[in-house]
């Protein structure tokens, strides 16, 4: 039978020159390719086809009905060395699970490739492009071996592959989301899940992250030793492992957050170094923050941010310090407007919706925990609220602010809709949003709302 499918597919070489394969058995997948002239196409059928084939021309293989490429646990299923390939329509799945040999679902090496609208299950790593610029890998489903995280492959993972668009892929358990030495890069839509760092970049320059779901990862999103990094309107929750960062940033310069949504992480976002030159200067606006452990974390050498325009709601500690130190050099307001506070209990007489007062980050026990971490056994207990409340009884014992918003918010910023992260996984991490904000929603009612515009050139103020 495996004969007659073969010999099936090459007829259809011969006469049309676009080779299909009506596979009642496990067809040669190998055979179908190497008989398809360069820059031919084949369609497979719903079916069982041989993996651990070698694509080395341009081609195009199109599934109908989700054929099934099969590596049977051995080597890497689909290795493409040629420029411009398009994979589609596939289930691809039983790599091997050799870590140090990077067994994959799809390698791609040393030229561009198309990967869309597949299904990687059970493999080690998913798509590895490697010096493949100008690549797109969209609307895939990457699954992943059953075994220790750490054991695991990459769902995704790129490495000197510039210009690339990773866009409307979900990736569930995979170790981490990849991107090294790739500059220009767009990651968009994607929803990432279950896994260790949901995005991870490393001296990437220029990259664009946006409209992304990450959540129940160990670390949301991790960008390090780049610059003119956007990341913006992405949702980042339940992200709870040892660090539990929704996003950290570390020895970067240029980086904007914008318009993201931060929520129910061990901390919301993480600052190390970052800004890493000493002549710039990083810009976090209109970012709802909302009930994380931390909501922002800062090493103490960490100068030249510019918060303002963000919601600040409910963190357990709104902004933390690692170790001892203060904030200065820091700015949390920008041309009048600071950032809305939860727990602000100052006044806006005037109804300009600015507060009167300065909103101040003094509170004792949270700046104990930040020089003590232990203490943080004690975080919600009544010693925590003696500690705090004691400092407000005797104004002695309050130690300096380790924050002060000049022209507090006294309205929480309006947040848009996610534009094109479409997926469920977006829907329902927008609905979690939505519950999340219910219990402010009374008192934010009465305070008046302020339409801003900023003009170019704009001065941060301490």
């Amino acid at each position: 039978m495996r004969t007659l499918s073969l010999l099936a597919g090459l007829m259809a070489v011969t006469v049309l020159g676009l080779p299909t394969a009506a596979a009642d058995d496990t067809v040669d997948l190998q055979a179908l390719i190497d008989a398809t002239p360069p820059g031919g196409t084949i369609v497979l059928d719903q079916g069982h086809y041989r993996g651990g084939v070698l694509i080395d021309q341009p081609l195009t293989i199109t599934g109908v009905g989700w054929p099934t490429v099969d590596g049977g646990g051995d080597g890497t299923v689909i290795e493409v060395t040629s420029p411009d390939v398009t994979i589609e329509g596939l289930v691809i799945t039983g790599s091997g699970i050799t870590l140090d040999r990077e067994d994959s679902g799809l390698s791609v090496t040393g030229a561009r490739a198309v990967i869309r609208n597949n299904r990687f299950e059970d493999v080690l790593f998913g798509a590895f492009l490697r010096s493949a610029p100008d690549s797109v890998i969209s609307d895939n489903v990457f699954g992943s071996k059953d075994v220790f995280i750490a054991n695991r492959g990459d769902g995704i993972r790129l490495w000197e592959s510039e210009r690339s668009v990773i866009e409307n892929n979900v990736v569930r358990g995979g170790r981490d989301t990849v991107f090294w030495f790739t500059d220009e890069i767009t990651v968009r839509g994607n929803e990432v899940s279950d896994g260790r760092y949901g995005l991870h970049f490393m001296y990437s320059d220029g990259a664009v992250v946006e409209e992304n779901v990450l959540s129940n990862n160990s670390v949301g999103a991790f960008i390090m030793y780049s610059r003119d990094v956007v990341i913006r309107n992405n949702v980042l929750a339940e992200n709870h492992g040892p660090s539990g960062y929704g996003i950290g940033l570390k020895d970067m310069d240029r980086v904007e957050l914008v318009g993201n949504r931060v929520i129910g992480n061990r901390v919301g976002i993480y600052f190390d170094n970052t800004p890493y030159a000493h002549d710039e200067y990083g810009y976090t606006s209109g970012n709802l923050i909302a009930y994380n452990r931390t909501g922002v974390l800062l090493q103490p050498s960490v100068k030249r941010n510019v918060f303002h325009e963000n919601a600040f709601i409910d963190n357990g500690e709104q902004v933390g310090l690692t170790g001892t130190g203060s904030f200065q050099g820091n700015a949390w307001s920008l041309d009048g407007v600071g950032n809305y506070w939860s727990d602000f209990a100052g006044y806006d007489a005037n109804g300009d919706g600015i507060g009167d007062v300065a909103y101040k980050v003094d509170d004792l026990y949270n700046t104990l925990t930040d020089s003590h971490p232990d203490l943080e056994f004690f975080q919600n207990t009544p010693a925590a609220r003696a500690m705090s409340l004691s400092a407000d009884l005797f104004p002695i014992l309050r130690p300096d602010p380790l924050v002060e918003d000049p022209h507090p918010m006294v309205a929480r910023p309006q947040f848009g809709s996610l534009g094109r992260g479409g997926g469920a996984g977006a829907r329902i991490a927008m609905l979690a949003v939505s519950a999340l904000m219910i219990g402010t929603a009374a008192a934010l009612m009465l305070a008046p709302r302020r339409a801003r515009t900023h003009p170019a050139n704009r001065k941060a103020h301490a």
